[in-house]
């Protein structure tokens, strides 16, 4: 390791990422973001995880509902996604059953 000054930039940058504080942040707003295009009642039972290489993994709580969503509502509420928050890169979503 270097002991030469490093930009200030580049030791907050390094600060924030061994502190964790970009990750809460960014929990907080996938989960306001999944709540804005999936509604309260289905956010309630199907949470978002992460987003890794454009895939947003969501926890299901029901068996019934983790079909539903897989059958019927994945395009749609993908594509809410895409629209209403683009910087997030969201190119799949991903059903889990919780616990799985």
């Amino acid at each position: 390791m270097s002991r030469e000054p490093q930009p200030l930039s580049l030791a907050l940058a390094e600060l924030i990422a061994l502190r964790g504080f970009a990750r809460v942040r960014g929990d907080e707003e996938l989960h306001a973001a999944w709540k804005a295009v999936a509604g309260d009642e289905l956010a309630k039972q199907a949470r978002p995880i992460q987003v890794v290489k454009g895939t947003l993994s969501i926890s299901v709580e029901g068996a019934a509902l983790l079909n539903e969503l897989v059958a019927f509502q994945s395009a749609e509420l993908l594509g809410r996604m895409q629209k209403q928050f683009p910087h997030l890169n969201v190119k799949r979503l991903k059903f889990r059953l919780s616990g799985m």
